[in-house]
């Protein structure tokens, strides 16, 4: 733990820099870059001045795969919280809390700022905050009492860590919070530990699970081993991952084929090789997948949802199933990719669209969009003259 007059001299330090109009390289660097950055776009977000608590969302429902890997690791962080005096939360990629361990110390404080489940602590919500902060870097973060936006919490110090799945795509953070005056240099390696324990719990979770990627290259992983799928069974996997409720046969087919004349014994037979594949998790009347299934457009569509277009990006990888000629699958992908569109032309942040253009440069919303924001003399007008 650090000495008073040492935390106090920070605090002071900190509350010089905030007041200055603007804060040069060297202050940037003693400051924490992330740290200034996240000021600038905290105050670009019009956050009002009023805002001591963090907006409510009542859409938890759904269960994720973090929620899942919670049942095998909520008691062990509920230890860490109660005998370090802190509030442990767990977020998802759109920084919505979907599960908390407090401490007596700290559950009435954190229930206050709605430092709960449900609690939505978006950057562009709450201001500066570590959660948020680690989602945006990918990387373990401290963020020191009046560093943070709202005032409500200044007398916080918070530590967050990525959680990251077996495939290394960050499907969540850890945030581990108490009082300032109880800051320790230890904090960020007990975020991480946090982190640590949660991903062994991940690994379970994922051993029986079917997992989907279909934005670029389709890979299919079954117990945490990929399997070789045919293009048509991993058509026939993600439209019945789309239908949870399951498809009778005639509806399959008519959502794999259309009007193509494709006989149902042909589906059959697929749907009979598939389940040999799959471990006999493949039901029927209706056809249906009896294991749980973590999909990366699924993933995107939540993000969609939640109006967390960054994240939203991370999981685009390149076209959704770019092959198929599902009539059902070819209107999703025009679905998800118009709300993507809207989702781009609503940024704000130019790093994130130029972020997103070097991976896709044809992404014409993207260049449009980044066209729009920058000054007309600016060089990108140039650059990108052949797409006006």
């Amino acid at each position: 733990m650090l000495l008073n007059n040492e935390v106090n001299q920070q605090r002071r330090e900190v509350d010089r820099l905030k007041n200055k109009a603007v804060i040069n390289a060297a202050e940037s660097a003693c400051l924490g870059q992330s740290i200034a950055s996240s000021w600038q776009r905290s105050k670009e977000a019009k956050i009002p001045e009023d805002r001591m608590a963090a907006p409510i969302t009542k859409n938890t429902q759904f269960e994720s795969v973090l929620d899942r890997a919670m049942n095998f690791c909520a008691d062990d962080l509920r230890h860490v919280a109660d005998s370090s005096s802190m509030v442990i939360a767990v977020a998802d990629t759109t920084s919505l809390i979907r599960w908390v361990g407090a401490s007596c110390h700290m559950r009435h404080a954190a229930e206050r700022v709605h430092f709960v489940k449900g609690g939505q602590w978006r950057e562009d919500f709450v201001g500066t905050n570590a959660l948020a902060l680690s989602l945006r870097t990918r990387q373990s973060s401290c963020v020191f009492s009046n560093e943070h936006y709202m005032s409500s919490i200044h007398d916080w110090v918070c530590y967050a860590a990525p959680i990251y799945d077996n495939t290394k795509q960050i499907v969540g953070v850890v945030d581990l919070s108490t009082k300032w005056k109880n800051h320790n240099s230890l904090g960020v390696l007990a975020a991480e530990r946090c982190a640590g324990i949660i991903q062994s719990a991940l690994e379970l979770v994922q051993q029986a699970q079917l997992k989907l990627k279909c934005f670029g290259a389709p890979q299919v992983q079954y117990q945490g081993r990929a399997i070789a799928l045919t293009p048509r069974q991993i058509e026939i996997v993600t439209i019945l991952t789309l239908c949870k409720q399951g498809m009778t046969l005639d509806q399959l087919h008519h959502a794999l084929y259309g009007e193509r004349k494709v006989s149902l014994g042909t589906l059959k037979a697929e749907m009979s090789q598939l389940r040999e594949l799959l471990g006999g998790m493949l039901g029927s009347r209706p056809y249906r997948l009896l294991l749980d299934v973590h999909a990366d457009f699924l993933e995107l569509e939540t993000a969609l949802d939640a109006d967390y277009v960054q994240s939203a990006l991370q999981f685009y990888k390149g076209v959704f199933l770019s092959k198929t000629e599902s009539p059902f699958l070819t209107a999703w992908r025009d679905c998800i990719e118009s709300r993507l569109s809207e989702a781009i032309f609503k940024i704000e942040e130019k790093d994130l669209l130029l972020k997103h253009i070097a991976y896709f440069p044809d992404a014409l919303d993207a260049v449009e969009r980044l066209i729009e924001l920058m000054p007309q003399d600016h060089p990108v007008h140039r650059l990108f003259k052949r797409y006006q």
